[in-house]
């Protein structure tokens, strides 16, 4: 049965520092809910705090209106898939799977059961007898899997499970979380740095920093609509620009930039003569030969070209002091050699003037 998982004002230090630093957010019933955020941000303490391996030193986390505080980690009902599998290597899949239904005297029918549904969920049926050194690391992260599955947990934990495996595996089981997430509908928390795995799969994304959430939200709005320029910077590419607000009214905003005045649209925390940084993502930039009438349109010059097939990839200088990255998806035969002079475009819409988080923080 899923649960929700409630953060009230969470702290949690190690000597004097604060790796979780008063926390407080929910995540509902069902939630496939990623914690995200570069090394050392606090995100596997926040996890492993829900699992009960550490202890709050401040605060409270809930699951449902249960308060876990001093509830031991076997008690607490979750399942927990780790970096590194750490299945059993002496067993077969079938004996990993079934081990925690071990530890629970689980009947031996119930068990069998049990063991045979998770498999079947994993798509590892065929493979029950095999022992687990002789498995792949996509299979072997399938049987983890598994093995969180079988104890029919309130909450799944899921931490960094896909690090270990070659770009085209972490890709697949992208793909296969999601299916057993949709399958199963268990209230999931999935801790990564990988910004592509929680864009994809999350149903929301709580960034973290410096043991503070700085934004939660769907991937969606976390990409499109990021609150500081941290988040727009970890969440995916993006080209800064430096201004200072000119004037903010009838749902537009004009910013003073170095490369001249860039129109965006109005946000109500912005006002006159405040700085302002400009976040402009690659694909938004348009390359041509002329400029364009009625939007951001700027004289450059190629310095950078990489052809990758569906996309080209260009880094522009504006000036002497501005460059930026341009994303051109499906660029055909129409080519832009370093030293051409083109002209730069972008739309007011894709301009999302933010503030610098508070370094202190």
């Amino acid at each position: 049965m899923a649960v929700s998982v409630t953060f009230e004002s969470v702290t949690k230090r190690f000597g004097d520092t604060a790796a979780v630093d008063g926390v407080t957010f929910e995540i509902h019933e069902g939630e496939l809910f990623f914690l995200l955020g570069p090394s050392g941000c606090g995100k596997s303490t926040a996890l492993r705090t829900v699992a009960g391996f550490y202890q709050a030193d401040e605060g409270e986390i809930h699951f449902g209106e249960r308060a876990m505080r001093n509830v031991p980690p076997h008690e607490r009902n979750t399942g927990m898939v780790f970096q590194n599998y750490a299945l059993w290597p002496h067993m077969t899949v079938y004996q990993n799977v079934e081990y925690g239904l071990n530890v629970r005297k689980v009947p031996d029918a119930e068990k069998k059961r049990r063991v045979g549904e998770a498999l079947d969920i994993v798509q590892m049926q065929e493979y029950a007898e095999r022992s687990s050194n002789q498995l792949s690391g996509g299979q072997q992260q399938r049987v983890a899997l598994a093995r969180a599955l079988v104890i029919e947990p309130d909450v799944l934990l899921l931490d960094e499970p896909l690090s270990n495996l070659d770009a085209k595996l972490r890709d697949e089981m992208r793909q296969e979380i999601k299916r057993i997430h949709g399958e199963v509908g268990l209230t999931t928390i999935y801790v990564t740095h990988d910004q592509r795995e929680a864009l994809s799969l999350a149903s929301r994304v709580a960034v973290m920093r410096l043991g503070k959430i700085v934004q939660i939200g769907a991937p969606r709005e976390i990409y499109a609509e990021p609150d500081n320029t941290f988040v727009a910077h970890f969440i995916g590419d993006t080209n800064f620009l430096d201004g200072r607000v000119e004037t903010n009214g009838g749902g537009n905003l004009s910013v003073k930039t170095s490369v001249g005045q860039v129109r965006c649209d109005a946000r109500l925390d912005f006002a006159g003569g405040d700085e302002a940084v400009l976040s402009i993502r690659p694909e938004s930039l348009r390359i041509s030969d002329a400029a364009e009438a009625d939007t951001n349109s700027y004289e450059a010059t190629i310095i950078g070209a990489t052809y990758l097939g569906s996309i080209e990839e260009y880094e522009v200088a504006l000036s002497d002091e501005v460059s930026m990255r341009a994303s051109v998806y499906n660029p055909g035969h129409v080519e832009h050699h370093p030293g051409d002079r083109v002209y730069v475009s972008f739309d007011a819409s894709d301009v999302v003037p933010l503030r610098r988080p508070d370094e202190s923080a």
